[in-house]
């Protein structure tokens, strides 16, 4: 189910979204853009697909294995 939200922005935003994002796309772009955010599912789907990701996961470790390295000095 769809809700209806009023919200109010500066005129320059506003302008931006008509131009940028054209007529009747602004809602679609505005919901991609704020779910991430607030969709708990969908945050975490995310986080397990880069946990999933070896090559990252990799580089987070040594990156913090270096600051924790730094720290005991």
């Amino acid at each position: 189910m769809n809700r209806k939200l009023t919200i109010t922005v500066s005129e320059d935003v506003y302008q931006g979204l008509h131009r940028m994002i054209g007529r009747r796309r602004i809602s679609q772009f505005l919901e991609r853009l704020v779910r991430p955010h607030v969709v708990a599912q969908e945050m975490e789907a995310a986080y397990r697909e880069m946990g999933a990701d070896v090559a990252r996961e990799q580089e987070a470790l040594e990156w913090s294995e270096a600051v924790i390295a730094d720290a005991s000095r």
